[in-house]
């Protein structure tokens, strides 16, 4: 049996709105201070935050743009400051260039303080925020109908704890046993996330396909040998859609993803 690993966030689930709001108030609980034309409410005022509020701040829209040219909860901070400072960022040198300048300690807190304000919201206003994420309804139908044919598995830098109650609340849970699960703690990339599933499922590089929505994750895990598919209806956009074509990855839509990632699995 093939194997089909999965990143969760803009792949299984749309959650930019519940990362935004969770780095949004991290950000300005560590002191920097953004904008004031936000309509976000304050970083402490959970219960008045709504799916609609986090689509209509200002910065939002710059946020998800930059989403695919990070890798971890730091370039949440990282893509903050970017806004912050109105500096344009349109590919990932320039990125890269600009997390430079960010320092290393505000980013190792802003790490733990995010995964801190994440539980917190969890635990204070729980319908809150499961309201801000869901997941992609037609690929969640398609892995559904063909998960017999292929073993599934997730690799996040997203908390475990995080992922279990999503995909327990719509009904996913049974699809990936906790074995199949690689979260932040299983290593710092997706190339080690790889490698514990490979040693695990015992199924060789080849026969592994890698979905994710960002290309710099697909590069980072290529030289391993698996097979990679960029997810078209994640976080990302024309640019990174040609840059997974001139690196010879699979450009999935949710049109084509049947034909594309279980190839070889009829």
């Amino acid at each position: 049996m093939r194997g089909l690993v999965l990143d969760f966030d803009g792949v299984l689930f749309d959650s930019a709105p519940e990362a935004f709001l969770v780095a949004r108030r991290t950000y300005a609980e560590l002191g920097p201070a953004l904008p004031t034309e936000s309509r976000l409410p304050a970083p402490g005022d959970v219960s008045a935050t709504s799916r609609h509020d986090v689509l209509a701040d200002p910065l939002y829209e710059g946020f998800v743009g930059l989403m695919p040219l990070g890798n971890r909860a730091e370039d949440y901070a990282v893509m903050l400051s970017v806004l912050e400072r109105g500096v344009t960022v349109d590919d990932q040198a320039r990125y890269d260039r600009e997390r430079a300048k960010v320092p290393v300690d505000f980013q190792d807190a802003f790490h733990a303080r995010f995964y801190e304000v994440r539980t917190r919201f969890q635990q204070d206003a729980p319908e809150r925020w499961r309201a801000l994420q869901g997941p992609y309804p037609e690929f969640v139908a398609l892995l559904r109908r063909r998960a017999s044919s292929v073993a599934l598995a997730i690799a996040t830098a997203k908390d475990r704890v995080s992922v279990r109650l999503l995909l327990e609340d719509h009904g996913l849970a049974d699809l990936f046993p906790d074995e199949r699960l690689m979260d932040k703690e299983t290593g710092p990339s997706k190339t080690a996330h790889l490698q514990h599933l490979q040693a695990a499922l015992k199924i060789p590089f080849p026969e592994l396909t890698f979905v994710d929505d960002k290309v710099n994750h697909l590069d980072s895990v290529a030289t391993l040998g698996v097979r990679c598919a960029l997810a078209t209806w994640g976080y990302n956009g024309p640019r990174e859609h040609e840059l997974a074509r001139q690196r010879g990855y699979a450009v999935c839509s949710l049109d084509n993803a049947e034909d594309l990632l279980f190839w070889e699995a009829s």
